[in-house]
């Protein structure tokens, strides 16, 4: 399926792509959910991004996701009641959100593994119920909210649900390869 353009093919996407993580985290041992992950160094000389060495356990790729939740539902709200604000709280920006990435990564060192669990489900059902009550017409017309900018508000509906649950679970299908 390609990237979603209407609201039935983004809720099921995210249904879809959220179950799909959920059951790659049952199969994981017990002692793989709570390992550190780590990267061997060719793989990441050929694999840049920050990500690969922030997230050093399967709770820092939950809570992350749980994080993006979060910024996605108080963005809608906010502007939805007219207080308006940017998607990035201040002081980031789409050139400093790594800095954004690491502060949430720093927030959640106390977080055990069950609790970002729960806050992961949680959130997900936030989002689904957000985007459950938007028409196709709110979702992917630009323009509709002024606040989305260039873009709308079903893209970032997709890069916060489908998109990043595909993420996760390529970070823990290539740490499960490696391990």
């Amino acid at each position: 399926m390609g990237r979603p353009t209407t609201k039935v093919d983004l809720l099921e996407a995210a249904h879809s792509q959220y179950h799909k993580l959920q059951s790659l985290i049952d199969t994981l041992p017990e002692g793989d959910r709570h390992a550190e992950i780590s990267f061997s160094v060719s793989f990441l000389e050929k694999n840049k991004e920050a990500h690969w060495t922030r997230d050093r356990n399967l709770r820092d790729i939950l809570v992350h996701l749980y994080e993006w939740h979060c910024l996605f539902v108080e963005w809608i709200r906010a502007n939805q009641s007219g207080t308006g604000a940017p998607f990035l709280p201040s002081p980031y920006t789409w050139k400093t959100y790594g800095q954004m990435n690491v502060a949430f990564w720093e927030k959640h060192q106390d977080t055990n593994l069950e609790d970002a669990l729960n806050l992961l489900d949680s959130s997900h059902k936030k989002v689904i119920g957000l985007l459950e009550n938007e028409s196709d017409t709110a979702l992917f017309s630009k323009g509709h909210y002024p606040w989305t900018g260039g873009s709308t508000l079903g893209s970032y509906g997709v890069s916060v649900t489908s998109s990043h649950y595909d993420w996760a679970m390529k970070k823990i299908k290539q740490y499960m390869k490696q391990k």
